[in-house]
């Protein structure tokens, strides 16, 4: 999330900087995570949604009609949250540039396409890389986490200070002297020291070779799984696509016939040893379950899985209301979601 801050910031700071104060708006793609339109609003933007097509792409005629004077940018990410690759991204690219709009990218889905695709060739003028998804880092709260930022050559004054530039075979800091319209300095501005040096290493040790492998690995494994979950009755909610490293299964049929939800589906996987994928994300497919092995499960792992999820669907269709009333191996069976998100308590004891 700081380096989503920091790349929105600085969009806006190359408008201000071109006396282009009208530019307003940054479209998000409705299938986009949570963050991109909470960065938006928190750089003083409105956000604009833009529609996804029955087969997982972007409306490209809606986000045509959306561009225009008031377009700041457009945030996405590729692969998308519906798990396949933007097929029109250079379509999209064109049309928000013509626009006077930049790009940024999420880089929350990069497993997918690492050492294949890279995010400025497709037409991103800013990312951030999730260190804890793709580079080997731990993730937020148990980590902690970082979000390093690139940025295209027409970004590169506004970058945030102080930062690192070579002179000869020497180093030193940049700071405001040297770059004049820097957006100036965020918090903790080094990130978190530890995680950039482990994800560094994570990179040269894999080497290019390695990154391949993973591009590879991960679209490889979320493909032999989404093909076996269809195969046992399971419904893919873009049966025509071929799966990035995630796929999204729609519950919906299974929720009308059996009255059983993606929920249910995702407590009985308690009992069966499992942790549950991610569930209702995103909001545009009901009753589904974001599914996303990556490169680091083995065959036998996703077999697993995959077997479970098997016997589940079995009693979905035989015994409803064992699965509607699952965990029954967990100390605490189903908590309050909706309480738990309306009254945070981070602590681990009362205060």
């Amino acid at each position: 999330a700081q380096g989503e801050f920091a790349g929105v910031a600085m969009i806006r700071a190359y408008h201000e900087a071109r006396n282009d104060h009208e530019r307003t708006e940054i479209l998000v793609p409705e299938a986009a995570h949570g963050t991109n339109p909470a960065t938006a609003v928190m750089c003083g933007y409105k956000v604009r949604e833009v529609p996804v097509n029955a087969d997982g792409d972007v409306d490209l005629e809606a986000l045509k009609a959306a561009c225009g004077p008031h377009t700041a940018g457009l945030m996405m990410t590729n692969p998308s949250t519906c798990g396949v690759f933007e097929r029109q991204v250079e379509a999209i690219a064109k049309a928000v540039h013509e626009a006077g709009g930049l790009l940024y990218y999420d880089g929350a889905n990069l497993n997918a396409i690492l050492g294949k695709v890279r995010p400025g060739d497709m037409g991103f003028d800013v990312i951030h890389m999730n260190l804890h998804k793709t580079f080997a880092t731990p993730h937020g709260g148990g980590g902690p986490g970082a979000g390093p930022v690139g940025v295209s050559e027409r970004l590169k004054p506004f970058m945030p200070t102080p930062i690192v530039g070579k002179e000869g075979d020497n180093y030193r800091w940049l700071d405001e002297s040297d770059l004049p319209q820097t957006i100036g300095h965020l918090s903790a501005f080094m990130g978190n020291a530890g995680v950039l040096l482990r994800a560094y290493y994570y990179a040269r040790a894999l080497g290019r070779e390695g990154m391949l492998r993973v591009g590879e690995y991960s679209s490889l494994a979320a493909n032999y799984m989404l093909k076996r979950l269809q195969a046992v009755g399971y419904t893919a909610a873009y049966p025509e696509r071929r799966a990035s490293h995630e796929f999204i299964l729609t519950l919906a049929k299974e929720a009308k016939a059996f009255d059983v939800s993606a929920m249910d589906v995702a407590k009985r996987l308690l009992d069966y040893n499992l942790h549950a994928p991610t569930t209702y994300f995103p909001l545009l497919v009901p009753e589904c379950l974001l599914i996303e092995p990556t490169e680091t499960e083995t065959k036998e792992a996703m077999d697993e899985f995959i077997d479970a999820m098997a016997k589940i669907l079995e009693e979905a269709k035989e015994n409803p209301e064992l699965v509607k009333g699952a965990p029954y191996s967990q100390p605490v069976r189903r908590l309050d979601d909706v309480r738990a998100a309306r009254e945070l308590n981070l602590v681990w004891k009362p205060v």
